[in-house]
């Protein structure tokens, strides 16, 4: 088995009702090569106490506790605290599969390490009591310009390579959707992206979830329209766009060069406009999406 170390970073915040269950399934995988780096967002519970117990028997597990910055910023500080040969976000209400990591590992060795490298698996989903609810998604199809629109990955089910860290710290983005989103684009656009298909994590869903994840179609589709048409949602993924070409135009191939003069520019044109609602590549996997967001387009929304 590879000697390759893996950080696992965790923020959390508030999270004493299901850290335990998470610890646990972190500690039992069957990959041991592992440190786990966790960083208090701030909680105002049990849960730096919980942690503190555990680092008691464990001494791979490192807390810094922090003042309260979101969840995004949050783990864009722990990328700078950890130090590994491989990276895995870890969410502190959901159950790890025992052989998520090693699944991780043997794919991320497969890649050219000297490009930012990602592997992700899918999850199912689960209630607060950890009971069964449906399967996620198993047919992921991703690409660059899809990357830029929404992310087929979730951060819980992503290792990353030192290079995507490395990347990340050192072009840190003022403003990005999510972090896990900023990780799949970066490493969509400039090195690899692999997919386990198989179940890696148990996905705990609850109110407090801040993404769409699990809720079924038709209340996916009111999400999106709530959180993306009648909010800062759809700026929000423009201002990503355009800070990721800020970042890294240079360094993308041709293609996705032209890709982000499109679709990242800053001027409107009605000429723009029609070139992206009638681009003749697909953008979004399912149909509707696909028409839902040309009809963005075409009404110079995005």
């Amino acid at each position: 088995m590879s000697d390759k170390k893996v950080a696992v970073i965790m923020s959390t915040y508030n999270g004493e009702r299901f850290i335990r269950e998470q610890l646990d399934s972190i500690l039992n995988q069957t990959y041991k090569n592992v440190e786990i780096v966790v960083r208090d967002d701030g909680s105002k519970d049990r849960t730096v106490e919980i942690v503190k117990e555990y680092q008691k028997t464990n001494k791979n597990i490192i807390l810094h506790e922090g003042e309260n910055l979101g969840f995004v910023k949050s783990f864009f500080e722990l990328l700078k605290l950890a130090d590994a040969d491989y990276y895995s976000y870890a969410d502190q209400d959901d159950v790890w599969i025992q052989n998520k990591i090693e699944l991780a590992v043997n794919s991320l060795n497969e890649l050219d390490n000297t490009k930012p490298n990602m592997v992700f698996g899918n999850s199912d989903y689960y209630d607060e009591n950890m009971q069964f609810i449906g399967h996620g998604d198993k047919n992921k199809k991703y690409s660059f310009l899809s990357s830029l629109f929404s992310c087929v990955s979730q951060g819980m089910t992503m290792t990353v390579n030192k290079k995507t860290r490395d990347m990340i710290i050192e072009n840190m983005p003022k403003t990005c959707f999510f972090h896990d989103w900023w990780t799949y684009i970066l490493c969509m656009g400039l090195g690899n992206v692999a997919h386990n298909n198989v179940t890696t994590v148990k996905y705990r869903r609850r109110k407090e979830n801040a993404t769409s994840e699990g809720q079924g179609y038709f209340r996916l589709i009111i999400w999106r329209i709530r959180n993306l048409l009648f909010s800062d949602g759809l700026r929000d993924i423009k201002q990503q766009m355009i800070n990721f070409k800020n970042y890294f135009y240079y360094e993308l191939s041709d293609e996705n060069k032209k890709i982000l003069d499109l679709f990242a520019s800053e001027e409107y044109s009605f000429l723009n406009m029609l070139k992206k609602a009638f681009y003749p590549k697909r953008i979004r996997r399912n149909i509707i999406d696909d028409i839902m967001l040309r009809i963005i387009f075409l009404i110079g929304v995005l």
